[in-house]
């Protein structure tokens, strides 16, 4: 049985997110500005879906991430890289995007922009300690475990 993720529709033109194959992972969130935005070289634009969300499940965050043609096709990627819903958060999702090419970008209404994906977490207790336990990695960082 799924979990049901129920979608309130905040504006007109707004679309339900939608999985594009069965073997999507995520649902494709659509723009629903009443006017084409544009996205100016190198800047930052928020895009309104018209939506708000709530995941039935209490311990799962809803995840956007960029849809890999914009990204690929246009430089349109997330400005926060990955976008996380916390779900207790009833508001309308907005996505911000960042144009990384050197042309202008317009995003017409109902163009798909992002991907929402439903992802359930763990709350820790957080403890201060004096001390971790031992690796074999140890604080080794950025490429210490191969190549950089």
């Amino acid at each position: 049985m799924a979990d049901k993720l129920k979608i309130k529709i905040l504006r007109d033109g707004a679309s339900v997110p939608a999985y594009a194959t069965e073997g999507s992972a995520g649902l494709d969130l659509a723009c629903a500005s009443a006017e084409p935005v544009t996205v100016p070289a190198h800047g930052i634009a928020k895009i309104p879906t018209g939506i708000a969300a709530e995941c039935e499940r209490r311990d799962a965050a809803l995840l956007i991430f960029a849809r890999s043609g914009l990204a690929t096709k246009h430089g349109i990627s997330l400005a926060n890289g990955v976008g996380v819903v916390d779900p207790d958060y009833r508001g309308e999702l907005i996505v911000s995007v960042l144009n990384n090419s050197a042309e202008d970008y317009t995003i017409p209404p109902g163009e798909r922009i992002a991907q929402l994906v439903v992802v359930p977490f763990v709350r820790a207790e957080v403890a201060v300690v004096d001390e971790l336990s031992d690796t074999e990695r140890g604080a080794g960082g950025f490429g210490s475990t191969g190549k950089v």
